[in-house]
C-alpha cells in the first residue's frame, strides 16, 4: 500500500511552493501516491505530500531556508535532490519530471511493470480494473466478476475461486450481512457501472479474518477524494434489463463528501424447466418415477445508495464515515408446473399421482452498513495506528407460495405458503497498528471481536381453494423461531521482511475463538460447544533481475457455516425437492498452497499459477428418500482436494488493440465419508474454463470491446452440471471532450437460448433436470459528466472493517427449476 505523507515535525508556514511529477525510470509511466517528503538542514520532515494517480504532486506554504527534497514509494529507491532554497518572496520551484528507479530490495507490493493495463499482478493479490471494461454496462456484479481471472460464475450468480465457493466477498474492504446471507444476491444489487476494481488475495495474511477457505474478493466502488465538485450520471436501457446510476462528489479543504447510488431492473427472462428422478426406497427397494415440467419467468428490481465523509483532523488524524443502503426485490415463477408420479423405473408403470401448480418465490431484502474509522498517522512513513467500527444488518423476507390447480377442470384446490422472515446483525470493533522496523521490516498486530445475533422466523400456512383463508399449519419444524448468537473474538501479528535484496517474506498468525448458542421459541436448544483455531501464513517472493516475479504462499483457513446453511426452515417450493439447513454444523478448515510466475514481455503480461487444496471437515448435502421425494440437508461429513493450474495474459498492440485472458483448470477428489453405503458418495474428474476480453480503438473517439467466457463441465460431489458459455460485444463513442458517451451493446447474439443440465446419481436418486434460459440481450448506454476536479494536496490511506468469514454460496442451481432462494435462509 502507498506511504503516507510525513507528519510535521513543527511545520511552520511560508510562501514558497514547489511541485513535479513522478515517473517510473524504466517505462516513463506515473507512479501514482508516491510519498513526496520536505526535509530540514537536520534531515528530519518538516511537511510532505502524496502524488496524485498522475505522478503529480505539490507542497505549499515553504518557509524560507534550504531543504532536501525525499521522494520514495514502494518497489523503488528513495531518490533525494538536496539544496532546494526558498527565500521570504515566495517562489515556485517545478522540479519537473523526476524518475523513480526499480528498487533492489522491496516491502509490501510490487506491480509488474508495463502500463497500467485491465489486469494487474501484485505482490499479493491480482487486481481487475472493471472501469476500463465497457462490455459490462447495463450490467450488475455478477457481470464483472465473470471477466475477473481465477473466478468462475454460474448463471445463477454463484461465485466460486478456483473451483471453491469458500470465499468471502468485501465491498470496498468491509463486509455486509447480506453477503454473509447469499453472495449471488448481494452482487446483483450492485450496478457494473459504480465498480472500479475488483482485486481477488487467494493467499490472505493473518491480518484478514480466518474465514474464507477459498480466498477474498474485495469489490472496489468508484469513489471521489479530490478537490471540487462533479456529477455522473450513466444510464442503460435494454431488451432484458434497464438501469440508472448518479454519482457525485463535493471535496473542499480538509472535508469531502460522496453521495451516489444505482437502480437496476431486469425483464424479460422466460426460459423452462425439465426434472426427471428415479428413487428407490431403501428399506424394501420400491422405485417410483417423477417427472415434471414448467414455464418459468424471473424479475427483479434492485439498488444501492451509498454516502461518505472524510475529515482530515490535520496531517496525523483522520476521520471517515460511511453510509450504504442496499434493496432487492426479486420473483422467480415456475408457471403450469406438472408433476407425474409413476409406480416402477418407467412412464409404463401405473400412474400413482397428478398435480398441476403454479410456484412463486420472493426475494424481498434490504441492508445496511455504517462505519465510522479513526486513523492516526505517526511522523514515520508505515507508521499508524487506526481505530474501525462497523454496524451492519439485513432484514430478509423469503417467502414461496404454491398455488395447487385440479388437473382436470383447472379450478384452485389449495394454496400453501411459507413465510421466512429474518434478520443478521452484525457489531464489529477493530484495532490495528503497524510500525515498520529499519528500512526492511514491517510489525503488524491487532485485534478484532464481531458480534452476530440471527433471528429466523418461519412458519407453514394452508388455505383451501381460490379464496380461502390461510391457516398456520402446526409442527415446531413447520413453524418455529431460530435464535442464532455468534461471537468471535480475534488477534493476530504479521511480520514482513526484505532480504537478499530481492526477496520478501511476510509470515504471521491470527488466533480466533468462537462461541455460540441458539435456540427455538418452542424451547429447544441447540448444544454448540466453543471453539478455537490459529491459522498461520506465509507469503515468499523473489523479484528477478529482469523484474519478473516468483511468489510462494501457503495458509490455514476456516470456514464457518452461513446462515442458509443453518437455518431450519423447510425450503419446498418444489415439494419433491425438499432442503433444511442443520444448526449444529461445524466449521471447514482447509490448507492451501501456492506457487506463481509473473513476467513482462514486450507489452504482455503474463502469470502462471499451481495450486493445491485440502478440506476437511466439508458441508456436504445429504440427501434421503421419502417416497417420490428428495429430502436434503447438510452435515461435516466431506473431504476435499483440488489440485489446478491458472494462466492469464495482457496483451496491448500498438496502443490499440489488447487482448486479455487464459485458462483455469483443475482436477477435484469429492468424498462425503458416509458410514452406510446408501448414502456414500465420491465423484472425480478435472473441470476447465476460461475467458477472452479484448478491445480494439478505431479511432481516438469510437472503440469496440468484446467479451466472451466459458465454464466446463462442473464436478459435484454426487453428480455433474453442464458447461455453458457467456458473450457479449459492445461500441462506444466519446461525445463532447470524452465528458459523455453513447454506446451499443449485444449478448450472446449467436445463442440466444441455452440449456443448463443437472445431474445427481447415487444408490437411491437418479435425477436429470435442464433449465432453459432466454440469453439474447441489447442495449443502449449513456453518460454524462458535469463538474471538473483538480488534485487534492494529500490524500489519505483509507482503512475499513474487514469480516472475512461464512461459508456461502450453494452446488449451483438447484433442481427446481430456480435459484436456491424462497425461504431457506435467514
Amino acid at each position: 500500500m502507498p506511504g503516507a505523507a510525513p507528519a510535521a515535525q513543527s511545520a511552520p508556514q511560508g510562501s514558497g511552493r514547489l511541485t513535479g511529477t513522478v515517473l517510473d525510470a524504466g517505462n516513463q509511466q506515473p507512479v501514482p501516491f508516491a510519498t513526496v517528503a520536505l526535509l530540514n538542514a537536520a534531515g528530519k520532515p518538516i511537511d510532505g505530500s502524496v502524488a496524485d494517480d498522475k505522478g503529480k504532486f505539490s507542497i505549499n506554504g515553504i518557509p524560507a531556508g534550504t531543504y532536501t527534497v525525499q521522494i520514495s514509494f514502494i518497489g523503488y529507491k528513495t531518490l533525494e535532490k538536496p539544496g532546494l532554497s526558498f527565500t521570504d518572496a515566495g517562489e515556485t520551484q517545478n522540479l519537473g519530471s523526476i524518475a523513480l528507479a526499480s528498487a533492489a530490495q522491496q516491502l509490501g507490493e510490487v506491480v509488474v511493470q508495463g502500463q497500467r493495463s485491465l489486469v494487474e499482478e501484485k505482490v499479493d493479490r491480482t487486481v481487475y480494473n472493471a472501469e476500463k471494461d465497457e462490455t459490462t454496462r447495463g450490467g450488475d456484479a455478477t457481470d464483472v466478476l465473470k471477466r475477473v481471472p481465477l473466478l468462475s460464475v454460474d448463471l445463477d450468480g454463484n461465485v466460486s475461486l478456483r473451483g471453491s465457493s469458500n470465499i468471502r466477498v468485501l465491498i470496498n474492504n468491509k463486509p455486509s450481512t447480506i453477503a454473509a446471507s447469499n453472495v449471488a444476491d448481494a452482487l446483483k444489487q450492485i450496478p457494473a457501472d459504480q465498480i472500479k476494481s475488483v482485486e481477488v488475495i487467494t493467499s490472505p495474511s493473518a491480518k484478514y479474518d480466518a474465514e474464507g477457505s477459498g480466498g477474498i474478493i474485495n469489490i472496489i466502488t468508484k469513489k471521489d477524494n479530490l478537490q471540487g465538485k462533479t456529477l455522473d450520471l450513466r444510464t442503460s436501457v435494454g431488451y432484458r434489463s434497464a438501469d440508472l446510476g448518479l454519482n457525485s462528489g463535493y471535496r473542499t479543504g480538509k472535508m469531502g463528501f460522496s453521495l451516489g447510488g444505482g437502480l437496476r431492473t431486469g425483464y424479460n427472462t422466460p426460459g423452462s424447466f425439465e426434472n426427471t428422478q428415479l428413487t428407490t426406497d431403501p428399506i424394501d427397494g420400491t422405485q417410483r418415477l417423477t417427472t415434471q415440467q414448467a414455464d418459468t419467468r424471473r424479475q427483479n428490481l434492485g439498488g444501492r445508495v451509498n454516502f461518505g465523509w472524510d475529515y482530515d483532523i490535520n496531517k496525523q488524524n483522520s476521520l471517515s464515515f460511511g453510509a450504504q443502503l442496499g434493496l432487492r426485490n426479486g420473483q422467480n415463477y415456475q408457471d403450469a408446473l406438472l408433476t407425474r408420479t409413476y409406480e416402477g423405473s418407467t412412464a409404463a408403470g401405473t400412474l400413482l399421482s397428478s398435480t398441476l401448480r403454479d410456484a412463486t418465490n420472493t426475494d424481498r431484502t434490504n441492508n445496511l452498513d455504517l462505519s465510522l474509522n479513526y486513523t492516526h498517522l505517526f511522523s514515520k512513513p508505515q507508521h499508524e495506528f487506526s481505530l474501525l467500527t462497523l454496524y451492519s444488518r439485513t432484514n430478509a423476507t423469503n417467502d414461496f407460495t404454491n398455488t395447487v390447480f385440479d388437473p382436470d377442470t383447472d379450478a384452485v384446490t389449495q394454496r400453501l405458503k411459507n413465510q421466512n422472515d429474518s434478520y443478521n446483525q452484525e457489531v464489529t470493533v477493530q484495532a490495528d497498528y503497524q510500525v515498520p522496523i529499519g528500512k526492511s521490516q514491517l510489525l503488524e498486530l491487532g485485534a478484532k471481536d464481531i458480534m452476530r445475533r440471527v433471528r429466523s422466523e418461519y412458519t407453514y400456512l394452508l388455505a383451501d381453494g381460490a379464496t380461502g383463508e390461510f391457516q398456520p399449519v402446526p409442527g415446531s419444524s413447520l413453524t418455529n423461531v431460530f435464535n442464532y448468537n455468534q461471537n468471535v473474538a480475534a488477534g493476530y501479528l504479521s511480520y514482513t521482511l526484505s532480504f537478499l535484496k530481492n526477496y520478501s517474506l511476510k509470515a504471521g498468525a491470527r488466533y480466533e475463538y468462537t462461541t455460540i448458542d441458539a435456540d427455538f421459541q418452542t424451547g429447544q436448544t441447540v448444544q454448540l460447544p466453543s471453539y478455537g483455531v490459529l491459522v498461520p501464513s506465509v507469503n515468499l517472493s523473489r523479484k528477478l533481475s529482469n523484474g519478473d516475479m516468483v511468489k510462494a504462499a501457503y495458509n490455514r483457513r476456516i470456514q464457518r457455516p452461513s446462515l442458509q446453511f443453518l437455518n431450519p426452515n423447510i425450503q419446498a417450493a418444489n415439494p419433491l425437492s425438499v432442503t433444511q439447513g442443520n444448526p449444529a454444523l461445524e466449521p471447514e478448515y482447509t490448507n492451501s498452497y501456492e506457487l506463481s510466475y509473473s513476467t513482462f514481455l514486450k507489452g504482455t503480461t503474463l502469470n502462471f499459477s499451481t495450486f493445491a487444496r485440502n478440506t476437511t471437515g466439508s458441508i456436504q448435502p445429504v440427501r434421503e428418500v421419502d417416497g417420490a421425494v428428495i429430502r436434503t440437508t447438510y452435515d461435516n461429513i466431506g473431504t476435499e482436494n483440488a489440485y489446478g493450474l491458472n494462466v492469464f495474459a495482457n496483451v496491448n498492440l500498438a496502443g490499440k488493440l489488447s487482448l486479455s485472458g487464459g485458462p483455469d483448470v483443475y482436477y477435484a477428489v469429492l468424498r462425503n465419508n458416509a458410514g452406510n453405503s446408501l448414502f456414500s458418495a465420491s465423484n472425480r474428474g478435472w473441470v476447465a474454463s476460461g475467458r477472452l476480453f479484448g478491445s480494439y480503438n478505431f479511432t481516438p473517439k469510437w472503440g469496440l470491446q468484446f467479451f466472451g467466457f466459458y465454464r466446463g463441465r462442473q464436478v459435484q460431489l454426487q453428480g455433474y452440471q453442464s458447461g455453458f458459455g457467456v458473450y457479449s460485444l459492445g461500441l462506444k463513442r466519446d461525445l463532447w471532450d470524452k465528458k459523455g458517451s453513447l454506446g451499443f451493446g449485444v449478448d450472446n447474439f449467436l445463442t440466444p437460448t441455452y440449456k443448463l443440465r443437472n445431474s445427481v446419481e447415487s444408490p437411491l436418486i437418479a435425477q436429470n433436470s435442464v433449465n432453459t434460459m432466454q440469453m439474447l440481450g441489447f442495449r443502449v448506454n449513456f453518460s454524462y459528466r458535469i463538474g471538473k476536479l483538480t488534485t487534492a494536496p494529500t490524500q489519505r490511506r483509507k482503512k475499513s472493517v474487514n469480516n472475512d468469514d461464512l461459508k456461502s454460496g450453494g452446488e449451483g442451481t438447484d433442481t427446481s427449476g430456480g435459484t436456491q432462494q424462497g425461504g431457506g435462509r435467514p
